[in-house]
């Protein structure tokens, strides 16, 4: 089992550091504040789990076998990224001309709204739950009781992943006073737009 362990969160490690939307979005909110960013990341995580938990009661199965379902899924995901991207975007043209902090700030997000868009990124992502279906079973050791053993392994996943990413929020907040400079910050916010834009396009055109 230890040696299970390790292999597992090698493999998280892994996961964590492959740049992707969830990636994009955290960076993002983190610009706003590190409490925005880490509400982004706990929303991701509780995003994780869920699917975690759907894998194990092997519901994400009925998403594979439906090509019906899951291009509806796929769309809602395309929407939903493309959606945080224009939002970016205004964001960045609202900040044009902004020389303090405070005009920074007034763009953020509550916390629950932060905790929403982290949530909502990950669960319409339906590359997230077919990747659980196939990640999280190589971990369950012979003769193990699956569906605990995988729900188990779902929640060390996301506990895992929120200190990873939490990392990445301490990081951001520590490059503040770079960061805070007005043409500094609405770039970023342009870059981020941007590519998520790039991530919805993407996911919509994928067959």
């Amino acid at each position: 089992m230890p040696t299970t362990l390790i292999a597992f969160l090698g493999a998280c490690t892994l996961i964590a550091a492959s740049p992707g939307p969830s990636t994009v979005l955290i960076i993002k909110q983190s610009l706003h504040s590190r409490r925005s960013g880490f509400l982004t990341v706990l929303g991701n995580e509780t995003g994780v789990f869920v699917w975690g938990v759907v894998a194990a009661l092997g519901l994400t199965a009925l998403l594979t076998a439906s090509e019906i379902a899951y291009d509806v899924m796929r769309i809602g995901g395309a929407v939903v990224l493309v959606a945080f991207g224009v939002q970016a975007l205004r964001q960045a043209r609202r900040a044009k001309g902004a020389d303090d902090d405070s005009g920074w700030e007034s763009t953020g997000r509550t916390g629950w709204a932060a905790y929403r868009a982290g949530l909502l990124l990950n669960l319409a992502n339906p590359k997230a739950a077919v990747f659980a279906l196939s990640f999280l079973p190589q971990f369950v050791p012979e003769g193990a009781p699956h569906l605990p053993t995988m729900v188990g392994l779902a929640a060390l996943w996301a506990v895992y992943e929120i200190g990873y990413y939490g990392l990445y929020v301490w990081f951001v907040g520590r490059l503040r006073a770079v960061l805070s400079r007005a043409g500094v910050r609405r770039r970023l916010e342009q870059i981020s737009g941007g590519v998520l834009l790039l991530l919805g396009v993407r996911m919509a055109l994928e067959s």
